[in-house]
């Protein structure tokens, strides 16, 4: 009778912490980024002049990182290097204008000015953060421009600097890819099937690169972020949309990072349980995206929450 009691108990001590995590339990349990991972290290960041890029360049600066921060606009990156605080920041931070859709040339020269920067050290992580989402559609509104610009940023020029760089860490001995991916790269995604898309091809990439090179000491860590609070949502008034803050998200990538993690997941519930089932009861998972795709595209349409239980059911919340 006890050994039940214990076992009772232990079942919804995990529950609990299963409805309640904020992430993969792997990553639940690394409470603190590793400093000493960090500090000195040159860090290049995408997508680093708003969102979660932002704030990892703040984090990180004040790990004390070595920066290298690019984006398209150079007086938006210029406005986070002054807010950056930290051993080498904001003085020592370097600007790297970058467009990832500008062709492999342009990011050759890119790459060759990110290896100048610190010719002592060359760069130790990259952090692919620079993506392009569109507002939620159905499928059958997807245009060919619409497809084009999204694997142009998240897949082709992202695989095309990951190629340009790659040939210096080996030469080092050493590297780490962080990449921003998302949930829509492990689950369906109903009303964004071609950033789901690029997302899991992003994740093919990198998890096939590091198969590859892992002996050559390049390292790998894809973060599949679910919601995320960012300064394009941040006003939202979706009713029971609960999303993990862009600091949160960010501080929980370079804990991952620095333990070596090869894969996170980073959301609160539902998704994360989705994440889940789609993991390792891939018939119920789908079943279950099944279910929701007709309504989520509908209370996506209506600028409600894509995100609720409702869905399940077919009720659909719009503000």
């Amino acid at each position: 009778m006890l050994v039940f009691f214990i076992c009772v108990l232990l079942f919804f001590i995990f529950l609990y912490k299963f409805l309640t995590a904020y992430g993969d339990f792997t990553l639940m349990s690394k409470k603190q980024p590793k400093r000493e991972e960090i500090e000195d290290k040159v860090v290049w960041i995408t997508g680093a002049s708003r969102g979660i890029g932002e704030i990892l360049a703040k984090q990180l600066a004040s790990l004390g990182a070595k920066l290298i921060i690019s984006a398209r606009n150079e007086v938006e990156l210029s406005r986070v290097r002054t807010q950056l605080k930290g051993k080498h920041a904001p003085d020592e931070v370097k600007i790297l204008p970058l467009d990832l859709s500008s062709g492999e040339d342009s990011l050759r020269i890119a790459v060759e000015k990110a290896e100048s920067f610190f010719p002592d050290s060359g760069v130790d992580y990259m952090i692919h953060n620079a993506a392009f989402e569109r507002p939620k559609t159905s499928i059958l509104d997807v245009t060919e421009e619409g497809l084009k610009a999204t694997f142009d940023v998240n897949v082709f020029g992202t695989i095309a600097l990951t190629k340009l760089l790659t040939p210096f860490m080996l030469k080092r001995g050493h590297g780490h890819f962080v990449v921003m991916s998302s949930a829509a790269g492990k689950t369906p995604a109903p009303g964004q099937a071609v950033y789901s898309a690029s997302k899991y091809a992003l994740n093919g990439y990198f998890h096939t690169l590091r198969s590859e090179l892992c002996q050559k000491g390049i390292r790998v860590t894809v973060v599949c972020p679910g919601p995320i609070e960012t300064s394009n949502n941040a006003g939202s008034k979706v009713p029971s949309e609960k999303r993990v803050s862009s600091e949160r998200c960010a501080e929980l990538t370079i804990i991952a990072a620095t333990h070596g993690l090869k894969e996170a997941w980073i959301s609160y519930q539902p998704v994360l349980a989705v994440m889940y089932l789609v993991q390792y009861m891939p018939s119920v998972g789908y079943w279950l995206m099944d279910k929701v795709g007709k309504n989520r595209v509908e209370a996506a349409e209506k600028k409600g929450n894509t995100y609720s239980l409702s869905l399940l059911f077919g009720k659909k919340k719009a503000t």
